[in-house]
């Protein structure tokens, strides 16, 4: 299926940090990360728990689309979503990551 330019371009997809990430109470499958998008801190739950722990996660810097309507999760809400590569049946997703440092909200582009 193809996705027409318009479309794709508006998806706000910027780097933020992991600023705190913990287990989500009751999953064994999310953690919410929260992560500043440059000013502004978003939560956002990820379904990464079985491959990561949240203390590896804070300092680190990941792709986040920003612009996603919030979404109730596990009695909370997510505030976007921290992109991954190897998102197959069974694999450990690997968060994307810029090759160097960047400003958090850089926009990706």
């Amino acid at each position: 299926m193809y996705v027409e330019f318009e479309e794709f371009a508006k998806l706000e997809i910027r780097v933020g940090r992991v600023v705190r990430a913990e287990a989500v109470p009751g999953s064994k499958k999310l953690l919410k990360l929260i992560v500043d998008i440059g000013g502004e801190e978003r939560q956002v739950l990820a379904g990464i728990a079985k491959w990561y722990r949240p203390e590896e996660l804070v300092g680190k810097q990941v792709v986040v689309v920003v612009n996603l309507k919030p979404k109730p999760m596990a009695g909370t809400v997510s505030q976007g979503m921290v992109l991954a590569a190897g998102c197959g049946e069974g694999e450990k997703p690997v968060l994307l990551q810029p090759a160097e440092p960047v400003k958090e909200g850089s926009k990706v582009c």
